[in-house]
């Protein structure tokens, strides 16, 4: 079954992939901080004995781990492909995590709530992400007790995610936004109107190869789908805004070289650092999305970009890797895939 990460979706020159959350307590338990191991384990069998035993198509596509049973580096790359937090990789005592195999679904159990529900879908797709998400939501519903408040909406660990419990946000590749210095200006814009610029892996972390997490702040007093068109509606105007600026990349000699060469570099590299691979990796998105670069796609970038990650290798490889080591396997990937 292919990955999510490996499909195109909605104006996916653009917007890589669109990721709903949704945060759920159980009432009968206090918040993870103060459970026992017993409440967690407690927790845990009862999530999944409502996911197998659902008659629902959905649940026949997930597989249970227990986050104990992981090595580091599985964990690690599981951040990687933004299936789980960092957080929850850390400290995965008393944790598990419940995932479709193509990974466009999973469900953290006991990391800063009881329950975090995660759809992501590739490009731009916040209806689409939503729907499923609540789905798999109602089906937990149905045979669970929430923690719900008539005034306050759901109840959840940290006061910001009161209401829906829902944090929608799209993942944007904005390469010349980013070059011509326009992304602190729109970061401030969208703030006013409920939004947040975030950088790749979230909260606190650096935009990687030019891409950025735009999400909704407001989770109060408006409704998941308003949330989720307004995330929409704002995010079409800085697709165009982005796209304005690649209108005339394919006449600028300077663009055009910028661009092969990145390919060139990718192509007969021997050694190939986490930080220049996704800088390259960034440049070679951009001119397969212009039709630059011929059987180059936007989704064979999105592979590489996820499976040359420093956990991905070394999770794979045969043996532990050296800086050097992952390096060369590094190049390796890319060489083979892009010369295919």
């Amino acid at each position: 079954m292919n990955k999510w990460y490996e499909q195109s979706g909605s104006d996916h020159d653009v917007v890589v992939s669109t990721r709903v959350r949704l945060a759920r307590n159980l009432a009968e338990y206090p918040f993870p901080p103060r459970m026992s191991a017993e409440q967690r384990k407690e927790v845990n069998e009862a999530v999944k004995a409502v996911i197998f035993s659902a008659g629902d198509a959905v649940s026949g596509e997930f597989e249970y781990i227990d986050m104990e049973s992981l090595s580091p580096d599985e964990a690690g790359a599981m951040v990687e492909r933004h299936l789980i937090s960092p957080q929850f990789a850390k400290k995965r005592a008393g944790k598990a995590l419940i995932m479709t195999k193509d990974e466009s679904v999973s469900i953290m159990l006991n990391e800063e709530d009881h329950i975090r529900i995660q759809v992501i879908k590739p490009g731009l797709a916040p209806t689409e992400a939503l729907d499923l998400a609540d789905k798999v939501d109602s089906m937990l519903d149905s045979a669970l007790n929430y923690a719900f408040d008539s005034r306050l909406g759901y109840l959840t660990e940290c006061p910001t995610n009161l209401g829906t419990g829902m944090r929608a946000s799209l993942m944007l590749h904005l390469p010349l936004l980013e070059a011509n210095g326009a992304l602190e200006s729109i970061a401030g814009a969208v703030s006013k109107i409920g939004l947040t610029v975030r950088g790749t892996y979230g909260e606190g972390s650096k935009a990687l190869g030019s891409l950025y997490q735009f999400s909704n702040q407001v989770t109060l007093g408006i409704s998941e789908n308003d949330a989720a068109e307004n995330l929409e509606s704002i995010a079409r105007q800085i697709i165009g805004q982005e796209r304005a600026l690649r209108a005339n990349v394919s006449q600028e000699a300077k663009s055009l070289d910028k661009i092969w060469r990145s390919y060139g570099i990718l192509t007969s590299a021997r050694l190939l650092s986490g930080e220049e691979c996704v800088k390259l990796l960034s440049t070679l998105r951009l001119g397969a999305a212009l039709g630059i670069i011929p059987g180059v796609t936007t989704e064979q970038v999105g592979v590489l970009l996820h499976e040359a990650q420093p956990g991905m290798l070394r999770m794979k490889a045969d043996k532990p890797l050296n800086p050097q080591e992952r390096d060369i396997k590094r190049a390796e990937l890319i060489r083979a895939a892009l010369k295919q």
